[in-house]
């Protein structure tokens, strides 16, 4: 007879059995004291895998008695989000709290799937709670995270892991009939990575080794042994999967070919998607090498195509080359650091008028009021150049795209002060 894994027979059905997260449901917590008062809103829960975020909403729901809908962003699309909201409202009667709607990798919904969801939660149709393990304020559109709280969860302490372990290895079932001696718990911790969910597959993994009696006994080397961890030194999925992404782009970003290379390498043997890696150069050519050596993106560009193509084993090959042409090229956040500077402007000044000469003049009404009156056209001037202004009037003279000192933006200093003159100076 199958059992189901170890991590489903130990998943907490209350807050007062839930371990971790003492921040969101311990005695002050903001989750629990939500639950007490029978009351919550929509919230996402963000924070890295097996640190109890399904868990966590099926607990809110099955305390306040909520009837609970669970969607996947993997597998669900905006039919699914439509008949989910359909049946919500059917259940809704007079004065009756909603239901919960559970929604797990959120931050794998597309913008239209996360429309979707918009009119239902303004409406109260149903209680949201989403779960990610990326940083939401980058994955979903701004309308939708506006109405959550985001409430971030933490790995699992060691002394977390330990409580887990002893509840499993004396109240499990299933587990109770063997004899379990903890000699040494630190590989066993440390393989674990915070994660309740890997920990209870390790434990798993140990008792399915057992071929003479019922004592398991755990030690550093039998752990290694078992896991046969000598590559287990990164995981896609959990949280080395951000150090290590982060060590490779700090890397490249340092002009280390050496170390970029040892970092991708420990993301290829480790089992990464050579797509996510290909994606992370195309966005650090244009970040921090950018105007430097503009054909920086166009390598990056190429080679997350040609990974799109060509699958592992050869793909490692486009994302080294990739990889040690970034890092040896020149660096510039110049272009990052303009838009930033834009946004920054608009958010400040909000929505100045486009200047007269530069509107479109489509009628002869707006033809009558000046729009597109005293516009130049640039190819009409020697050079191709003439001198007017393109800022509202407000921003006339501000410098927004600041040249910084590589050959390549040196040369574009040097024509800018060329036709611009006084206008254009390096602030």
């Amino acid at each position: 007879m199958s059992h189901p894994p170890l991590a489903e027979r130990m998943r907490p059905r209350s807050l007062n059995d839930y371990v971790g997260q003492s921040h969101l449901v311990g005695e002050k917590g903001v989750i629990r004291e939500m639950v007490s008062r029978g009351a919550i809103s929509s919230f996402i829960l963000w924070g890295p895998p097996g640190v109890g975020k399904t868990t966590l909403a099926r607990i809110v729901a099955n305390e306040l008695n909520r009837p609970f809908y669970t969607l996947s962003a993997i597998s669900s699309g905006v039919k699914d989000v439509r008949e989910v909201i359909d049946k919500a409202k059917g259940q809704k009667y007079f004065n009756s709290p909603p239901p919960i709607l559970f929604i797990d990798e959120i931050h794998r919904f597309s913008k239209s799937q996360q429309d979707s969801l918009l009119g239902a939660v303004e409406q109260g149709v149903f209680t949201l709670i989403g779960a990610t393990t990326e940083n939401p304020s980058f994955e979903m559109i701004t309308p939708l995270l506006s109405r959550c709280q985001v409430y971030i969860l933490k790995p699992l302490s060691d002394s977390e892991l330990e409580t887990l372990y002893h509840r499993a290895t004396t109240t499990d079932s299933e587990l109770k009939r063997y004899n379990f001696k903890l000699i040494e718990k630190e590989a066993l911790l440390r393989f674990s990575s915070g994660d309740a969910r890997k920990l209870y597959n390790i434990i798993e993994l140990l008792v399915s080794t057992q071929s003479y009696d019922n004592e398991v006994k755990i030690t550093n080397q039998k752990v290694v042994q078992v896991l046969q961890q000598n590559l287990a030194i990164y995981d896609k999925n959990g949280e080395q999967h951000y150090d290590i992404i982060s060590a490779f782009i700090k890397s490249v970003r340092g002009s280390d070919p050496n170390a970029a290379v040892y970092w991708l390498a420990r993301m290829v043997e480790g089992g990464e998607d050579p797509e996510f890696i290909a994606r992370r150069l195309v966005i650090l050519a244009a970040e921090d090498i950018g105007l430097a050596n503009p054909n920086a993106l166009l390598m990056a560009t190429s080679c997350f195509q040609a990974v799109q193509m060509i699958g592992l084993p050869e793909s490692r090959i486009i994302l080294s080359e990739a990889t040690i042409y970034l890092a040896t090229s020149p660096k510039s956040n110049s272009a990052y650091e303009a838009i930033g500077k834009a946004q920054a402007i608009v958010k400040e000044k909000g929505n100045l008028p486009v200047p007269l000469h530069l509107r479109n003049a489509p009628t002869k009404l707006m033809k009558d009021i000046g729009y597109g009156t005293d516009y130049k056209y640039a190819h009409s001037f020697e050079g191709n150049f003439v001198e007017q202004e393109f800022l509202p009037g407000e921003l006339s003279g501000t410098q927004i795209y600041t040249p910084q000192k590589n050959s390549r933006e040196q040369e574009i200093e040097a024509r800018m002060k060329a036709l611009w003159k006084d206008k254009y100076k390096n602030k």
